[in-house]
């Protein structure tokens, strides 16, 4: 029972920040629908390994694996870096929306009064240093969520 509370959390939590990326930029969600995550260019998934090993993994795992318990707030009010293997939910987010949430910030994205440790790299890494490390991360997923993730980007894209 613990775990369905804590999954509908986590979903109210998602639904939060979807909120915010679709008042911060519109009905287009996330803004520039043409950004397309490249699990495939393999220079491209190079370059992201070595910037997801510098400023990711410290947080989500050198194996996406993510914190312990990250669909519930830790003593400070903040939800642990959750994982970003199949068994998160960052697969669940188009590619604009992924590199907004990197780039600015769930913060920015969700509002203000939404706390997050995370950081918005926007000051720290390059548009392509983004683009690479979510192509790096998407790159190590299972076919089947590549491709149901495919899915989300076209529907977003038809939006």
């Amino acid at each position: 029972m613990k775990d369905k509370g804590v999954f509908v959390v986590g979903g109210v939590v998602g639904a939060a920040i979807v909120y915010g990326i679709i008042t911060f930029f519109g009905p287009g969600a996330g803004g520039d629908q043409s950004i397309e995550l490249r699990p495939d260019d393999l220079k491209l998934v190079a370059l992201g390994k070595k910037v997801y090993d510098a400023n990711c993994a410290s947080c989500h795992g050198r194996q996406f694996e993510g914190q312990d318990n990250w669909r519930e707030r830790d003593a400070n009010g903040l939800l642990p870096a959750p994982p970003h293997d199949e068994t998160g939910h960052t697969w669940h987010h188009p590619d604009a929306v992924l590199f907004a949430l990197t780039k600015y910030g769930p913060s920015v994205m969700a509002g203000e009064d939404y706390q997050s440790a995370m950081p918005g790299f926007e000051d720290v890494l390059t548009d392509e240093e983004i683009l690479a490390s979510l192509s790096y991360v998407k790159s190590r997923w299972p076919a089947e969520i590549r491709k149901r993730h495919d899915q989300i980007n076209l529907s977003a894209k038809q939006q």
